[in-house]
């Protein structure tokens, strides 16, 4: 079978959510399935760590699809033109885009539908193409794959699309995010916050990660705090919106949070490995990887109790209303102060990190995959 799959977000030096789900996964199940053929179509030049097997053939189709209207180019003519060319069997689209032109049996991946719940959020052009679209993909779609039961719910609730046709595949955590020792967190924490214990947000700066909210909570923490704890954020600032800045210009406590910007991968799992607790407090998330890197880290999680969230953390984290600046600080006060919580979470943590694990995912998806070959033979 020649197995075609939209790379475009395979950007080296750049991964992030979908991008390290594509990433991890590609790379099991090429390796894995070296009987058939994988043509990766990316929309700018490749890097050849991404060709993670001989069965994977990179081709590049433009224009660069980063813009909605370049989205329709890329996926309605470019993608559709190479797909006829190569005589490609199937269509796997990692980020949920499609070819409505095709008639090649597509799978996509629905990583979660917040555009449709949140769409102030996005960009207008954004949120025109994705509450227009995706709806048409998951009509087109032969299967969709997604990573938690909230998102498989979500989708067969806005879309009415039949619940035998989703799999729920799950995310994992990549293997080398584990414990630090005592002498690697005090120099990473001289490094970052100049020696000061923190609190860590890792993600987009987008406002569905709830900073505004983190922010009151943090200043309300500190408001009753007698250490010198400070609040760590790593993320581009590529969402960074008006109240986002008019909240944080507010804080009381604003000379205590420190941005880290965009981390590599080495120094991520090491600031995760030394930090009091990952806050990660989104109002939406389809799955939440930062949770799972965490637990295996062994670092407690402050995360929020909507969507997907408390299905990927269960009791192994504090659970708290992101829209609850107060409850969120209550929390992050509890770690803090409770040497016995922390350890009890660090525990069930390592316990919840072995059921998402990035083989399983491959696993799963392979499985998605494969129901899609057999209607082809």
């Amino acid at each position: 079978m020649k197995i075609a799959v939209n790379t475009r977000l395979l950007l080296h030096g750049k991964l992030e959510g979908i991008g390290w789900f594509s990433y991890e996964n590609l790379k099991r199940i090429t390796r894995s399935h070296p009987e058939h053929t994988f043509i990766f179509i990316f929309d700018r030049p490749w890097h050849p760590e991404f060709v993670f097997s001989d069965n994977v053939k990179p081709v590049v189709m433009w224009p660069p699809a980063r813009h909605p209207l370049l989205y329709f180019i890329w996926f309605e003519i470019s993608v559709r033109i190479l797909l006829k060319k190569e005589k490609a069997d199937i269509f796997l689209s990692p980020d949920g885009y499609l070819s409505l032109g095709t008639k090649i049996p597509s799978i996509a991946v629905f990583h979660d539908l917040n555009f449709e719940h949140y769409p102030a959020d996005l960009p207008v052009a954004e949120r025109f193409y994705y509450r227009t679209f995706f709806r048409r993909y998951a009509r087109k779609a032969s299967r969709i794959a997604t990573v938690s039961e909230f998102s498989k719910s979500d989708i067969v609730k806005q879309y009415a699309v039949d619940p035998e046709k989703i799999t729920v595949v799950y995310n994992g955590a990549n293997e080398s995010y584990a414990p630090v020792s005592t002498e690697t967190a005090a120099a990473i924490r001289v490094r970052f916050t100049g020696g000061r214990p923190y609190f860590f947000f890792v993600g987009a700066l987008h406002p569905r990660k709830n900073l505004v909210n983190l922010f009151r909570a943090f200043d309300l923490f500190k408001e009753k705090d007698r250490s010198d704890t400070v609040l760590l954020i790593a993320g581009a600032r590529k969402w960074w919106t008006g109240e986002i800045a008019e909240v944080y210009d507010q804080m009381k406590f604003r000379k205590d949070v420190v941005f880290a910007g965009r981390l590599e991968s080495g120094d991520m799992r090491s600031v995760m490995g030394s930090a009091i607790a990952l806050t990660y407090v989104s109002y939406f998330e389809g799955f939440g990887i930062p949770i799972v890197e965490a637990f295996r880290c062994g670092t407690p999680v402050i995360t929020s109790n909507v969507t997907s969230m408390p299905e990927i953390a269960g009791d192994a984290a504090l659970l708290v209303n992101p829209f609850d600046p107060a409850d969120i600080a209550a929390a992050m006060t509890s770690i803090a102060v409770n040497p016995a919580l922390r350890e009890q979470l660090t525990e069930k943590g390592s316990q919840k990190a072995a059921v998402f694990t990035w083989d399983k995912s491959a696993e799963r998806l392979w499985n998605c995959i494969e129901q899609v070959i057999r209607l082809k033979q």
